[in-house]
């Protein structure tokens, strides 16, 4: 099980590191769309969510590893930091504190988001890569759940964060 928890950990915390964005230079559906439709943008700009753009604390991290009976994964030790720019840049600094020392996973890339959907994209020792989940971010509790897809499909891993301090 733990083999298999540091391989789920290391391709979730792989797929979470984010960076090169979308350059599309196709028209948008707004552009497409006749002048007098208003459109719901793509993307969400950052004027339209200055409450979600702000540091996170890592408050939780749970594996789901679906190619075994055992249940989910409650990672212990989780702290770091996750900060979302109005530029749509990022930088994550998760750590997993063991007994044997502690592992750090540090990002910087790109994020978008499109309904409840987020897309990091990022550079790493492997080249470009993208990571692909859903979020739920709660303004008023500034609260928010960042769930990214892992490898083999199915398996995930649930990222919870606060604006708060963690509890200690």
């Amino acid at each position: 099980m733990k083999t298999r928890f540091f391989v789920l950990l290391a391709a979730t915390a792989g797929i979470f590191s984010l960076q090169a964005c979308v350059t599309a230079s196709a028209p948008t559906p707004a552009q497409t769309r006749p002048a007098t439709v208003a459109a719901k943008p793509e993307y969400f700009e950052a004027n339209q969510l200055k409450a979600f753009y702000n540091i996170y604390r890592y408050t939780a991290y749970t594996v789901y590893d679906l190619t075994t009976d055992e249940p989910p994964t409650q990672v212990q030790g989780v702290g770091g930091s996750l900060t979302f720019r109005p530029d749509g840049s990022y930088e994550k600094r998760l750590t997993i504190s063991r007994t044997s020392g502690s592992m750090s996973f540090n990002q910087d890339g790109k994020f978008t988001i499109k309904g409840d959907s987020i897309r990091f994209a990022f550079t790493d020792k492997k080249g470009a890569d993208v990571q692909l989940g859903t979020y739920q971010f709660d303004p008023q509790r500034q609260m928010l759940t960042i769930t990214i897809s892992g490898y083999p499909a199915g398996n995930k891993g649930v990222y919870e964060l606060t604006t708060q301090p963690a509890k200690e």
